[in-house]
């Protein structure tokens, strides 16, 4: 049987997470798997990823779809640009990794433990904002690189930092979840759109393989991608831009709901706008772009980019 040829990013991560998705397309398929690395332009770069704009991780994997240099490619969610190529198709949203962020700090230190101008650092603009917005007396640096180099800043022989946030999906796939010192609650830092989801993308020409890889897909996970990925496409904004957003799936009284947080800050933590919305799971994309509007009368377009 011919092996599916899956693209991916050369990070540990990101190898990680590919690895875990071509195990589970060969235990519902049946199919082999091999793993094609592809760089991308934000591997290849040290600049920070607000500056290097949306989609840096992704078009090169696209592109090779698009060349048919391979079948099917794994993304992390919320790398994502808004704008879903026609000819590309999102076959499967697996289940979902915890989405929250994490602390990992040095002598096992929680975020308010943390002394009087600790230095914390973080590569996005988001977390910086709601850093920024607890008025704690740190200091928040940006920062690039993998988790292996961002967390060495912290427990290293050379370690610069006292602290770092991390997406807690990212050390979970790595096995590194035990380094963490705290997991942040979403009431004190909201996860971006899409944090700890995995996107299978493949050629939408591509019926047989749509379906086969259809079998990942996580009906909870997807709904709750839809509503988030749809008040961040409302509002126009990408990964980099201080816009939060997270959706839960409960039980209701008539069923499922999803109720989506949603939150846009300014770069400096002075301005918050922070609303939420319930419904349907049906109705994820609707409710997501509710949401955004609803934000957006509140004055969101203003904080995009402000800083101090």
């Amino acid at each position: 049987m011919t092996a599916l040829r899956l693209g991916t990013r050369g990070s540990k991560l990101a190898l990680a997470q590919s690895r875990q998705v071509a195990a589970a397309v060969t235990a519902a398929t049946g199919r082999p798997v091999e793993l094609v690395e592809i760089s991308t332009a934000g591997d290849r770069s040290t600049a920070p990823v607000a500056q290097l704009g949306v989609g840096v991780f992704v078009s090169a994997l696209r592109d090779a779809l698009m060349e048919r240099r391979i079948d099917f490619a794994v993304h992390s969610y919320k790398d994502l640009p808004s704008a879903q190529p026609g000819a590309l198709h999102i076959a499967a949203i697996p289940q979902r990794e915890d989405p929250r962020d994490a602390l990992v700090a040095r002598d096992g230190l929680t975020l308010t433990e943390l002394p009087d101008g600790a230095t914390v650092g973080t590569g996005a603009l988001r977390r910086i904002a709601q850093l920024n917005a607890l008025r704690l007396p740190l200091r928040v640096t940006p920062i690039r690189g993998n988790v292996d180099t961002r967390i060495r800043r912290v427990t290293g022989p050379e370690a610069d930092l006292d602290a770092v946030v991390l997406a807690r999906a990212g050390l979970a796939r790595l096995g590194r979840a035990d380094e963490i010192t705290e997991t942040l609650d979403p009431m004190l830092m909201l996860p971006a759109p899409a944090q700890g989801a995995l996107a299978v993308e493949c050629r939408h020409a591509d019926h047989d393989l749509v379906e086969e890889l259809g079998a990942l897909d996580d009906g909870p996970t997807r709904a709750a991608v839809v509503a988030e990925r749809a008040l961040l496409a409302t509002l126009e904004a990408g990964c980099s831009a201080p816009v939060a957003a997270y959706a839960e799936i409960a039980e209701g009284e008539d069923g499922d709901e999803i109720y989506l947080r949603g939150a846009v800050i300014s770069a400096d933590g002075e301005r918050a706008i922070r609303l939420s919305r319930t419904g349907t799971p049906s109705a994820a994309a609707e409710i997501g772009k509710a949401l955004a509007a609803e934000l957006l009368d509140r004055g969101a377009d203003t904080l995009f980019g402000s800083t101090e």
